[in-house]
């Protein structure tokens, strides 16, 4: 697939998700998305950050002075500073972002991994990796297999667990910190519950509609260079240049001292 069928591909899943995200279902779960995310995202201050997001911005509660936004097209790009590229492309440089956010595109994308695969490469060392996604074994993902309603979003996408994420971060060398759960509610209501959602989010309970994945890259311990002494023969005081006065005199004593000894005993060997 050519990179322009794919751009007007993603264009139209973009544009068919605007419904959900506009409806009063998809706006309570993205305010709680950002309730998860707030906490996470304030405490990162300068840099750059990169959003690739299906709903409306997440990032504006982040201190980061350069904030940007991914898009498929330029028709649906948002300002001149949108990137405008292929996922699996990012035409940024080696970690660079200090907060990459993915917002559903794992679900939507149809080589996800390379997607994901490029955001580890754009994310510094001491940088964050944040991905959401629809949570398989929530309510709705229960829902969602009874109902078979893939022709419509977010039905449509493919959903994947925390666990399956969880490995393909480990895949490109990044751990996953934390994984939270939010929007918690039935399926006859629209809204998150404000009692469901404490009590979801305090005891953190994997049936929340959504999860956010908290990952880092993997610190790896420089590499420590042993000393090697090289000796040919068990360590004595004379192979150490060392006596217990430090006097050259005694060395040499203690080597003629020495010498007849191991003679009679190579003597007796024989």
């Amino acid at each position: 697939m050519s990179n322009s069928t794919t751009a007007t591909t993603l264009a139209k899943r973009l544009i068919n998700s605007q419904t959900y995200w506009q409806s009063e279902a998809g706006r309570s779960l993205w305010e709680s998305q950002r309730a998860c995310l707030g906490p996470v995202a304030e405490t990162r201050v300068g840099g750059h950050s990169l959003e690739m997001g299906m709903g409306p911005a997440m990032l504006t509660m982040s201190a980061i002075p350069h904030a940007i936004r991914w898009s498929p097209t330029r028709q649906l790009a948002h300002s001149d500073t949108t990137l405008v590229c292929p996922p699996d492309q990012l035409a940024l440089p080696d970690r660079c972002l200090d907060v990459m956010v993915i917002h559903h595109w794992l679900e939507h994308l149809p080589d996800a991994h390379l997607t994901l695969k490029e955001a580890a490469r754009v994310t510094a060392d001491n940088g964050i990796l944040v991905l959401f996604g629809f949570n398989p074994i929530g309510v709705s993902g229960l829902v969602r297999q009874l109902r078979k309603r893939q022709q419509q979003y977010p039905w449509s996408g493919e959903w994947r667990s925390s666990n399956r994420l969880r490995d393909w971060l480990a895949f490109v060398d990044f751990d996953v910190q934390r994984v939270d759960y939010c929007c918690f509610r039935g399926r006859i209501n629209a809204k998150c519950g404000e009692y469901w959602e404490s009590l979801g989010r305090r005891h953190n309970l994997p049936l929340g509609e959504s999860y956010m994945i908290l990952a880092r890259r993997k610190q790896r311990q420089a590499p420590v260079q042993r000393l090697r002494f090289g000796l040919k023969a068990p360590a004595s005081p004379a192979s150490l240049g060392v006596t217990r006065s430090g006097s050259s005199a005694h060395l040499q004593s203690y080597q003629e001292h020495q010498a007849p000894t191991h003679s009679k005993r190579d003597q007796e060997i024989d």
